[in-house]
């Protein structure tokens, strides 16, 4: 028998922490590695086309199951590809082990062929980048990097030579038993004592929400009924709170909609559960009298965004669950009711952007067809989003439900991430619905990692907004006075490409074809691309604009005035307009 080597001791210690796969390239300096996952029982090896796409379909995997996932680059030019989709998963707190290999240690510093220092270059985009120097240190170190990634949410890096990978495993290496999973942190007495009392002091009050409220819905919900509070969110905060919540008065930034923004500059005392929400902009400046209290899991994120009054370290749902009896009973729900009629209104005069006339608009509204994907998809289906316009296009018209899941480059901003984390997502459960949102540009920048989905026979459905154009950076160029240039892109028949690939591809010109194209794109059992042409001009605006923010982003119009729609949530609104509570 085969003694065990460095690389079998790392993989054993990757599948005792949870890893079922590693996504990568082969090559050169990590092939010890790969031949050990070959003679594993434990760990799958996907072979993708770029290891950009290994890293974003690992930290897309980490999002959906909350568990370690992990990636790997061969030494130089391999893992540098990995950098991208690294400092998404870092930023997204997605826990993700990467493998970093590199070059024979004993050619290190000499400027050997392909030589870089990955113990340095990832340092920005992890918790924990370590190199391995001798075979007795590769244990600990491994241990160290898969600790700091679930512990704290983010990016763990091992830096490992090939020659020490190859090498037989030391005698008496220690193991170790692994974190598996993170505790809930529980603020402190006199901060929840301090914090109802701001509550009960206060007379409008306003809870904005991020993607720290995972969990936390019927915490949040019990809170809002308990001091009639309107409850908006940030963008990641979307997929867990907008759902079953009467007090949904929409999402604030720049892909916003809704009453979020008046709700939160109305108030006399905000509070920001779990959302590190970057658009100081939108948020009460110094000279608003709103008291701010921001309670999160990551002390790090507590006042960087904006001035606080009160900062609570703590997990959403463990400071709800001490602080709600703690606080007052409310009956006036004055403040409550005034932003949920003014959500109402805002939303009843854009939902005409979308429904009116559809069907003889050509080229296609994109509102329309992410109006009608959101009432064809499964569910609980996963949603991948392209950065960009699809973002707004996701915000607007995706309904979430509680089991629905929306991921994408929220935090990080790269292009081509909604292909590679529809990979990651679909390995997690071949059975469940993957759709992506995909734009032309982001969907061609990878788009050799559409094989992967033929190669491994995964169904994810592409449904492509192909308007020929960067829209956002258009936009961006138009906010900033200055002509578009280099935007536009000259593309090929995307469906045909497809078919050529050996998926089910079909293209879309007509507004009547596009429900018909989904359906049978769903029905198909193996990978599918919808390539849709979209109108390039149809653009949106945020809910408030100041002029601050006509700087670097897309704020305002276009040549076809459309306010975008916003599919659903219109009647949400409504439903809870009716629900107010008659004298």
């Amino acid at each position: 028998m085969a003694k065990e080597t460095v690389a079998d001791q790392l993989v054993e210690t990757l599948a005792d922490s949870g890893v079922e796969r590693m996504y990568g390239v082969v090559g050169d300096s990590l092939n010890p590695v790969v031949d050990a996952v070959r003679r594993s029982s434990r760990i799958d090896w996907v072979q993708v086309r770029h290891e950009e796409t290994a890293a974003f379909a690992a930290g897309a995997e980490a999002q959906i199951t909350g568990r370690l996932a992990a990636c790997a680059g061969s030494c130089g030019p391999g893992n540098l590809h990995l950098i991208n989709g690294l400092f998404d998963a870092h930023r997204s707190m997605a826990p993700v082990f990467a493998l970093a290999s590199h070059i024979p240690s004993a050619e290190i510093g000499s400027s050997y062929f392909q030589e870089t220092h990955p113990d340095r270059l990832f340092q920005e985009c992890s918790h924990y980048c370590e190199l391995v120097s001798n075979r007795e240190q590769m244990p600990r170190v491994a241990q160290s990097a898969i600790q700091h990634a679930i512990g704290q949410g983010g990016v763990g890096v091992v830096v490992l030579p090939g020659d020490i990978a190859g090498e037989p495993a030391a005698e008496k290496a220690e193991r170790h038993a692994l974190v598996t999973g993170r505790p809930s942190v529980r603020p402190a007495d006199d901060q929840i004592d301090r914090l109802a009392r701001m509550v009960d002091e206060a007379d409008r009050i306003t809870l904005f929400c991020g993607s720290g409220t995972a969990g936390a819905h019927d915490e949040v919900m019990r809170f809002a009924e308990r001091v009639k509070s309107p409850v908006g969110h940030a963008l990641r905060g979307k997929e867990w709170i907008q759902y079953d919540n009467p007090y949904d008065v929409g999402m604030s930034g720049l892909l916003g909609y809704g009453a979020a923004y008046q709700a939160t500059h109305e108030c006399d005392l905000l509070i920001l559960l779990g959302t590190d929400f970057p658009y100081n902009a939108f948020l009460p400046d110094e000279g608003e009298r709103v008291k701010i209290v921001q309670v999160d899991v990551r002390p790090e994120h507590l006042g960087r965004r904006c001035r606080l009054d009160l900062a609570v370290w703590g997990d959403v749902r463990e400071t709800l669950r001490c602080l709600t009896d703690k606080v007052r009973v409310r009956t006036d729900r004055r403040f409550l009711d005034r932003m949920l009629k003014k959500h109402a209104d805002a939303l009843e005069g854009v939902v005409k952007a979308y429904t009116r006339k559809v069907e003889k608009r050509t080229p296609i509204h994109p509102e329309y067809v992410a109006s009608v994907l959101d009432e064809e998809a499964a569910a609980d289906a996963v949603f991948a989003v392209d950065t960009g316009m699809c973002n707004v296009w996701a915000a607007r018209y995706l309904t979430p439900n509680g089991r629905r899941r929306v991921i994408g480059s929220f935090s990080h901003g790269s292009m081509a991430n909604a292909l590679p984390q529809a990979i990651g997502a679909q390995f997690t459960d071949p059975r469940r619905q993957v759709v992506t949102l995909s734009g032309d540009g982001g969907f061609s920048m990878l788009m050799g990692d559409f094989l992967t989905l033929v190669e491994y026979q995964l169904p994810v459905k592409v449904v492509l907004f192909n308007n020929s154009a960067l829209s956002m950076v258009e936009l961006e160029m138009m906010v900033s006075g200055l002509p578009a240039y280099g935007t536009t892109n000259r593309n090929p028949d995307f469906a045909a490409v497809a078919r050529a690939c050996g998926a089910h591809g079909v293209r879309v010109e007509k507004p009547k074809e596009v429900r018909g194209a989904l359906r049978e794109a769903f029905r198909h059992r193996g990978p599918a691309l919808v390539d849709i042409v979209t109108d390039p001009n149809a653009l949106s605006i945020p809910p408030k604009i100041k002029a601050e923010m006509v700087s670097g982003f897309a704020l305002s119009a276009s040549r076809m005035v459309l306010d975008g729609g916003v599919g659903r949530m219109a009647q949400l609104a409504r439903s809870n307009l009716r629900n107010i509570p008659r004298p």
